[in-house]
């Protein structure tokens, strides 16, 4: 089973999440978590797909000609009609359930689907092939009169239903006269009636995520594409701990056949600070106030030492890389990475990503948690190994595994962590720290004034002592060490966009790295770039260029990481949260204000 596109429809419940291609097939989804074993594994496509379609689950309908699909209005709950060649029509109803259950939300290690005859008679096949030890296997099964057990590792799976078991098993085609429900989920006696269950199930799931999308405190224009992003982002929090995933896949190339396969299942302090900072912005509270919990924690383990740049969403620390032999990867295109290495890797960012997503928590009244004086005191060792770092090399933003320096970047996140450490101070009325703290971010200021500007191009670089570009030097304004109207920053801004513009796309950089030349556009410096124009004063470009990215999204209404040039096709791991942070930040900033209808 090949798939040939990223044109998928992600569903989840902040447990568990699958992706859906455009016939109405689960293509990847792992568990009992996002980082776990694929039980859905064709995305990667198996070198060897066995007696079944291995590592999916199929529904179709005999001699189909269409399939449509849609999600439900606010909500994850995917949708997809199947016609045949005489009129008949199916429809698919696909979720995982999430639902406030005796005080608790319910959101099990589960996937159900709805099947509903709409017209005429058609017939489905079902095809359920779970795979286990990352694609090498089909899972072995067991069967009872309205059940299937799946022995997945590192839990059975069992998939209750009132549809005839023999026929799924075998994979035969039968006639579809009655909604017929499908519960995959622990492996347990399924208690109740399964279709009265499940579509109660989809009832209440679609409740809860529309009024979590009520809560939302949205622009006026693009409202859909901003709660479609919102939604997706929320999906790659993992609620039990509170962590947030770069994305829900691993190994899709950032361009074809470029080796540039990555898994990015696991929690970058990076990456959730940017999601935690554009959620803020729509007043999702609900996912901060998770991540700072994982954060606290992800803190006190390190004992005032150093922060990883990333961890597993455990908060295991130890992400070994290796490859799954048993895949061939996204169109064949491997390698299938399991783990990252870039857990070793030295990118002092993060420690003032960790205190910029925690300084909302000192003064916004409406958390159920303010932050405390201990909590600050507990920042304050990061903010230590912030000021030691500032003026060291790492491996960069962009997490290069042969090469350091110094990099701008990472110097001026070390002066926020400083700088925002001294506002909480004040805020929390400890003056003599306030004080320390001020010193301190006027020192690193003083540090990256001198040595990242680039004399003879009369702007800043992007590392110490260079004259590199980096689309990075854009976030001088947003992390507020200049004003849009700095005639450093306007000078860097062109530099920036004259050495790494290319038409309607950004590059990170257009420096060769460990593969050579970049290949493909970076879809969060576009956006990046759409921000700098605005503030500019460059507006109707900024709207001109969101306009051409909102071309690029997929028929779910989301992105992956890069962009081709030329054929503009999506490449990279999917769905991308900095590109689903770029796509409401955007529209947050573009946007007429809703004074302009009220």
């Amino acid at each position: 089973m090949r798939v040939n596109n990223l044109n998928l429809w992600p569903i989840g419940n902040c447990q568990v999440s699958a992706l859906i291609d455009e016939n109405a097939s689960f293509v990847w989804a792992c568990q009992p978590r996002v980082d776990g074993d694929p039980l859905f594994s064709a995305l990667l496509e198996p070198r060897d797909e066995g007696a079944l379609p291995r590592g999916t689950w199929r529904i179709e309908v005999d001699n189909q000609v269409s399939c449509t699909q849609l999600y439900l209005r606010n909500t994850p709950i995917l949708v997809s009609r199947l016609t045949d060649a005489d009129g008949g029509i199916a429809e698919i109803y696909d979720f995982c359930p999430r639902f406030l259950r005796q005080g608790r939300m319910y959101r099990p290690v589960a996937f159900c689907r709805i099947v509903r005859p709409i017209a005429g008679s058609p017939r489905i096949r079902v095809q359920l092939n779970p795979s286990t030890d990352w694609g090498a296997n089909d899972a072995e099964r067991t069967s009872g009169s309205n059940h299937i057990r799946f022995l997945t590792a590192p839990q059975p799976l069992r998939l209750t239903t009132d549809a005839p078991v023999s026929s799924l098993l075998e994979g035969r085609c039968f006639r579809l006269e009655k909604s017929l429900h499908f519960f995959l989920g622990p492996d347990e006696p399924f208690v109740g009636n399964v279709g009265h269950t499940v579509a109660t199930m989809l009832h209440q799931t679609s409740d809860e995520w529309r009024d979590w999308v009520r809560g939302l405190a949205i622009p006026l224009e693009w409202q859909k594409v901003v709660i479609r992003a919102a939604i997706a982002l929320k999906l790659c929090q993992h609620e039990e701990t509170g962590a947030i995933v770069a994305a829900l896949t691993t190994s899709i190339p950032e361009a074809a056949n470029s080796g540039r396969n990555w898994d990015y299942r696991y929690c970058w302090i990076r990456d959730a600070y940017y999601t935690v900072q554009a959620l803020n912005r729509l007043g999702a509270l609900d996912v901060l106030e998770n991540y700072l919990s994982y954060l606290r924690n992800i803190v006190d383990n390190a004992k005032g030492g150093d922060i990883q740049p990333l961890y597993a969403v455990s908060g295991e620390p130890k992400l070994d890389e290796g490859v799954a032999e048993a895949l061939a990867g996204y169109r064949g295109m491997g390698p299938v990475r399991v783990g990252n290495a870039a857990y070793t890797q030295v990118q002092y960012d993060a420690y003032g990503q960790i205190i910029l997503s925690n300084a909302q928590a000192f003064f916004d009244e409406r958390l159920f948690r303010k932050a405390t004086v201990e909590d600050f005191h507990a920042l304050e060792k990061v903010g230590d190994r912030a000021f030691e770092a500032h003026d060291q090399p790492d491996a960069g933003l962009w997490e290069f595994r042969t090469r350091t320096s110094v990099h701008t970047y990472s110097s001026v996140m070390c002066w926020a962590a400083c700088d925002r450490l001294c506002n909480i101070a004040t805020a929390l009325g400890l003056e003599d720290r306030a004080e320390f703290w001020r010193d301190r971010a006027r020192r690193v200021r003083e540090t990256i004034e001198k040595q990242a500007w680039y004399e003879g191009g009369k702007r800043f670089a992007a590392t110490f002592g260079g004259d590199e570009l980096d689309a990075s030097l854009l976030q001088l304004v947003d992390m507020r060490f200049l004003e849009p109207s700095d005639p450093r920053f306007l000078a860097t801004f062109e530099a920036v966009e004259a050495g790494l513009r290319r038409g309607e796309h950004m590059l990170r950089y257009a420096d060769e790295d460990d593969f050579g030349l970049p290949e493909t556009a970076f879809n969060f410096c576009t956006f990046w770039l759409i921000e700098a124009l605005h503030l500019a004063g460059r507006q109707e470009e900024a709207r001109a260029l969101y306009s051409k990215m909102l071309e690029r999204l997929t028929p779910a209404g989301l992105l992956s990481e890069d962009t081709d040039f030329d054929t503009h096709e999506l490449w990279g791991n999917y769905p991308q949260t900095y590109s689903l942070v770029g796509l409401i930040n955007c529209a947050g900033l573009l946007s007429k204000p809703w004074s302009a209808v009220r």
